[in-house]
């Protein structure tokens, strides 16, 4: 595609190696169940995916195979996988959803649209924009510690804070960008979950303007709140204005 005159090159791939985003490849994880369980498989995938230098990672949103709409569990689960989605490299709704139909000329699948999922979940569609990472390569000299320096946007909360080795830490919550710490909602009707706070930096809720010192859990996770993120050091929430 570069030979073709293509500057700007994205493949999106099911499978990929140590090298493959050279050629632009964008890795998600293929045909996974739509369940709570396979949300926080996700999490882990991901984080690995990007310490393996694959900064561009993604999931089917709500999962692929199966997904009643009208099922209470399946639309809280949409909700979840929407606040995570939202801070993925890439972000996209996908599925076979429920009722599946037989293949043929007349199929066209079950609803799949953000409004299929009832007023809970279609309530997050005007607000989801997530801030996007810089992970150019870095190549022919640049200076590796500059803001082109490859960091996948997505990545383990250790690798911005190597020195903080407290043990007991959560392994399901990263760094999105230099500023933002997420904490997703991964378990069926939970409305709120302990968020570890790296030391070294203060941290504050965007929701109620509540700031913590790192170096502690922190208090996050009522349903009604639109994303679980922590703002580093008086970041602000990076979202686009309405309109």
């Amino acid at each position: 595609m570069l030979a073709e005159g293509r500057t700007e090159v994205i493949s999106l791939v099911r499978s990929a190696w140590a090298g493959s985003q050279r050629y632009g490849a964008a890795l998600w994880s293929g045909d996974i169940g739509a369940d709570f369980a396979s949300l926080r498989t996700q999490v882990r995938a991901g984080l690995n995916t990007a310490l393996s230098g694959l900064p561009w990672w993604t999931t089917d949103i709500g999962g692929f195979h199966g997904g009643d709409p009208d099922d209470p569990e399946f639309r809280e689960l949409i909700v979840r996988w929407f606040q995570y989605g939202a801070f993925c490299p890439l972000f996209r709704l996908h599925g076979f959803r429920e009722p599946r139909m037989p293949f043929g000329l007349d199929q066209t699948g079950g609803p799949n649209e953000v409004w299929s999922f009832g007023p809970e979940a279609f309530r997050l569609h005007p607000g989801h924009a997530a801030a996007s990472g810089a992970a150019a390569a870095v190549r022919d000299g640049a200076d590796a510690r500059g803001p082109r320096r490859g960091l996948p946007p997505m990545r383990p909360a250790f690798v911005d804070f190597p020195d903080d080795r407290t043990p007991g830490r959560p392994r399901d919550t990263f760094m999105f960008g230099p500023s933002l710490l997420v904490a997703p909602v991964t378990h069926y009707r939970a409305r709120e979950r302990q968020a570890y706070l790296p030391a070294g930096s203060r941290w504050a809720d965007p929701w109620t303007g509540t700031e913590y010192d790192g170096g502690q859990g922190g208090h996050r996770g009522r349903a009604d709140r639109p994303r679980p993120v922590f703002l580093r050091d008086g970041a602000a929430l990076p979202l686009v204005p309405p309109g």
